[in-house]
């Protein structure tokens, strides 16, 4: 069985959005796409982090990772990454609101799950088969699977900014134990591997 991996893209001061997301600022106006620019403008210097951020068997994310909207769902709303995601396998998106599965481009297939973390957990290990499982985000979603012990390895994309509140890692979080296992530095963002 594979293990339980999560990616972050933070600020210095552990935020994985700041304040206002919508549609415009998926990150909010104060962020904007800085927190990502090493995967997007970068991407060939960071290869081996982009390769990991989708390389897991299942996916597990938020309502808010996949959707700008809040309460029932707008039905032509296929998330943010156009016909084809970048995920090619199985995603399980946690919600409130039920929706019948998005087959994608390239094999994603997003899965709605109303049931919460436990539920979107056992059935992407079914789905993963031996492969890990990676929680993909966003803060909130981490933070309630960091709470509950099911996070195996930790991976902090930490950009060298501070934006001084919004959603941030590890709130609500009781302690943890890690182990540094790995850290790689650029210009753009320090890659900081941590395992329980």
């Amino acid at each position: 069985m594979g293990i339980v991996k999560a990616d972050m893209a933070v600020s210095l001061d552990g935020y994985s959005a700041g304040h206002d997301q919508s549609l415009e600022h998926p990150f909010g106006p104060l962020a904007g796409e800085r927190l990502h620019t090493w995967m997007f403008e970068y991407g060939d210097a960071h290869k081996a982090e982009v390769d990991a951020v989708v390389g897991a068997g299942a996916y597990i994310m938020g309502r808010n990772m996949f959707s700008p909207g809040r309460g029932p769902w707008d039905l032509e709303w296929k998330g943010w990454w156009g016909d084809n995601p970048p995920y090619h396998g199985p995603v399980f998106v946690l919600t409130h609101h039920a929706r019948d599965p998005i087959p994608m481009d390239g094999g994603t297939t997003f899965h709605f799950v109303t049931d919460g973390i436990e539920s979107a957990l056992e059935q992407a290990r079914a789905a993963a088969g031996d492969r890990d499982i990676s929680i993909t985000g966003g803060a909130t979603t981490l933070n309630e699977y960091l709470a509950a012990g099911h996070v195996d390895e930790l991976r902090l994309h930490v950009v060298p900014f501070t934006l001084g509140s919004g959603t941030r890692v590890f709130d609500g979080v009781p302690p943890i134990e890690f182990s540094s296992t790995s850290v790689r530095h650029t210009p753009e963002v320090t890659h900081l591997t941590l395992r329980r």
